[in-house]
């Protein structure tokens, strides 16, 4: 459940509690080190894995301890030690026990071909296909259920692998949920991690700095629009942890392409970019109000967290076709969409560039819109009640909805 590891955990931590309104009790049990957190609900941090596959001697014990509390569990994301070895435990658990909790699989995107089919993931996609034969095909097809964030992922989902039989499939949707107010606070600590740009409008990345995040065609379509404007850019804010080689190689870029450089003057020359690191908390938000717009040219992005939030603070959103949730933001109007290249990164830079104001303000408009048309976590929380239901088998809801669903994460 630590945030630095991707949408999966803040994904959790939106639709719990939308669980607990409907009067779902939820735990989760994850491979974290023993920390303490404002959750509100219980995390069971059993230790860190170990190794690439984050094996976890701990992991399989608890589940035999506590699986009879449990009427469903949730297996988020794929291709790690947790995975199989739920699936593994409740197999085992029916053989010996009368009750035994519904399995779940919510993959996140992980099923995406372009996994499969990226050419810089060679070695891994061969990784993966021998973990299929092995052991993963059985996490999806001996589940009770497969649960999406979306259409497009479940539709996505059926094309790199054989034999995909999943019982059943289910487009739960996923929420995001609703932003706290706007508050002098979140200005004041978002100025405190980017200070040059205080009462300066930007354009805000906020997201991994990552290779499938198109992080590099972002810099360069952003230098090669500096360079041709005839109007003035807003700054470029890249937030996202810089502990990896590959963020240490984006700020090198971006260095290389003359936009972190410095006047003669000692006054940082507009346009640049700034490496911010995570933001969390009231500095994430007042990077998200204090923006223009977001961009977000990824190579695949199942679901896109960060765009969702964007949306819900009132702010348009410059995203690639590849994050699986495009098509509904530009049917309602708060989005400029293209492809995932350079080109096409540069034409969402160059498209928003030339918008007047009045039509960026309409786009901020439907973009509040868009967040209560489509992702309101309340709605995501009652498809999956609705969805775990059905695989009851019949059973009557409040024979299940008032005792307590576990989520396994990695």
């Amino acid at each position: 459940m630590d945030p630095s590891s991707g949408g999966p955990c803040q994904g959790i931590r939106n639709l719990v509690p939308a669980l607990q309104s409907l009067g779902v009790e939820d735990e989760v049990v994850c491979l974290d080190d023993p920390i303490r957190t404002e959750d509100p609900f219980p995390i069971h941090r059993i230790g860190r894995g170990a190794g690439p596959w984050a094996y976890s001697a701990a992991l399989r014990p608890w589940l035999d301890r506590n699986f009879e509390r449990f009427d469903a569990v949730i297996v988020h994301a794929l291709w790690l030690y947790h995975s199989s070895a739920v699936t593994r435990a409740i197999i085992e658990h029916r053989k010996q026990h009368a009750k035994t909790p519904k399995l779940f699989v919510m993959p996140h995107g992980m099923l995406d071909p372009w996994f499969q089919n990226d050419p810089s993931r060679r070695l891994k996609a061969y990784r993966n296909y021998l973990y299929w034969k092995l052991l993963e095909n059985r996490v999806i097809n001996q589940a009770d259920g497969i649960l999406f964030t979306c259409q497009r992922e479940l539709e996505l989902a059926r094309e790199p692998f054989r034999p995909y039989r999943p019982r059943r499939e289910f487009n739960v949707g996923y929420g995001v949920a609703e932003p706290p107010e706007f508050s002098e606070s979140m200005r004041e600590q978002f100025q405190q991690k980017c200070p040059q740009l205080e009462g300066r409008s930007f354009l805000l990345y906020l997201s991994r700095i990552h290779p499938k995040k198109g992080v590099d065609n972002l810099l360069r379509s952003y230098a090669q629009l500096a360079k041709n404007h005839s109007g003035t850019l807003p700054p470029l804010v890249v937030a996202g942890p810089l502990d990896s080689a590959f963020s240490r190689q984006m700020q090198a870029l971006a260095s290389d392409l003359g936009l972190t450089d410095e006047s003669d003057g000692g006054e940082v020359a507009p346009p640049t970019v700034y490496f911010p690191g995570m933001l969390q908390g009231d500095a994430k938000w007042g990077a998200f109000y204090g923006c223009e717009a977001m961009v977000l040219p990824s190579h695949q992005e199942n679901f896109g967290i960060a765009v969702v939030e964007a949306l819900a603070c009132g702010k348009p959103v410059l995203i690639s076709k590849q994050i699986n949730i495009y098509q509904e933001i530009v049917d309602d109007g708060a989005a400029i969409v293209d492809e995932d290249t350079e080109e096409g990164t540069l034409r969402l830079l160059r498209g928003w560039a030339e918008l007047s104001n009045p039509q960026r303000a309409e786009m901020a408009t439907a973009a509040k819109s868009c967040y209560t048309n489509h992702f309101l976590p309340e709605a995501a929380a009652k498809r999956l009640v609705a969805a775990i239901n059905e695989s009851m088998a019949g059973a009557i809801e409040e024979n299940w909805r008032h005792d307590r669903v576990v989520a396994g994460v990695s």
